[in-house]
């Protein structure tokens, strides 16, 4: 049985599929590891090099179950705390980024910490304390519990608000309605944080911008690709794990996009051959978290299913790389 995650919210294809046409893979380009990510999965490998095992990791270090198992297996301990690190031991802080309260913990239990979160992410952080000394109410879009709302929340408690989608707006108050911004978390629909900013609006008229996107160009270039193919595909396999949030939206955007179906998996043995059925045009794409050779597994695995031409569906060309937290950067070849 597959363990995958069937998305589909109802839009169904128009029916008369040609079954003389060929089988064919649609492969997004861009998708998978974006620099953020990059950066944080090695600087777990460079500190596992410098420092031996074991490495405490707080949270998984991205959203990605093969990555996280295969640190495991490299000697790297996941806590949810960091009181669950030995004292005087080193910790690593996710890509998700954490709080102000969790920096402090650490430094009560003098962990030795290296920080791995996102420079985008760092960013959202920076918005936040500056207009929380300015005194706005600060409506944070993202997704309640979700590690990166929880850490960029935990800079400004007394003026963040989460608004948890669209039709979180209705509840929503303000102090003042001329101090009023919103932020969101970086790995949210762009469409979706779209409507919410517009109901926002509506009810906010003077709600002020974040000084630049929020939403991260990973995740925005994984989303435009996935509209570009998802027209013609008459399925769309999404490679990431359930808990990865961008990856579950690009999911929610080939279906809204016009895909006949669109399912995550995580791996290809989760792919489910009855999906098959009528199907001539499949397309492919992964999450910022996903490793490329959980990409080729698939690949592999539709090829054996007569799925072997492969056409690219190319939207952007990412050349971004982040530098490696300062404790490591000696540390990298």
């Amino acid at each position: 049985m597959s363990s995958a995650i069937p998305l589909n919210v109802g839009i169904v294809r128009s029916a008369g599929v040609d079954a003389d046409a060929p089988k064919r893979v649609l492969l997004a380009e861009p998708r998978g590891y974006c620099a953020g990510v990059d950066r944080a999965v090695v600087t777990v490998e460079k500190a596992l090099e410098k420092h031996g095992a074991p490495i405490y990791v707080r949270k998984e270090i991205v959203h990605n179950r093969h990555v996280v198992e295969t640190l495991r297996e490299r000697g790297v301990i996941f806590v949810d705390e960091t009181d669950e690190v030995p004292e005087g031991a080193l910790v690593v802080f996710s890509a998700h980024g954490v709080s102000p309260a969790v920096h402090e913990s650490a430094a009560e239990r003098n962990l030795h910490t290296i920080d791995a979160t996102c420079p985008l992410v760092t960013k959202v952080h920076q918005e936040a304390k500056r207009f929380a000394r300015d005194d706005f109410d600060i409506l944070l879009i993202g997704h309640e519990g979700h590690e990166e709302v929880e850490g960029t929340a935990g800079e400004a408690p007394d003026h963040v608000q989460l608004v948890d989608g669209p039709d979180a707006v209705d509840g929503i108050t303000v102090r003042d309605e001329n101090k009023v911004i919103w932020l969101s978390q970086t790995t949210l629909s762009v469409d979706e944080t779209m409507e919410t900013v517009h109901r926002l609006r509506a009810k906010f008229p003077n709600l002020q911008d974040p000084p630049s996107d929020d939403i991260c160009y990973a995740t925005s270039n994984r989303q435009t690709a996935v509209k570009a193919m998802a027209p013609a595909c008459d399925l769309v396999i999404v490679v990431g794990s359930r808990n990865s949030s961008n990856s579950v939206r690009l999911v929610e955007v080939a279906l809204t996009a016009g895909a006949g179906a669109a399912y995550l998996v995580d791996y290809a043995r989760e792919v489910d051959p009855a999906w098959f059925e009528g199907v001539r045009t499949i397309g492919l794409t992964s999450g910022a978290s996903v490793p490329e050779i959980l990409v080729e597994g698939v690949l592999e695995m539709l090829a054996q299913h007569g799925f072997g031409e492969v056409q690219p569906v190319s939207t952007a060309n990412e050349t971004l790389v982040f530098s490696l937290p300062r404790e490591l950067r000696t540390a990298r070849s």
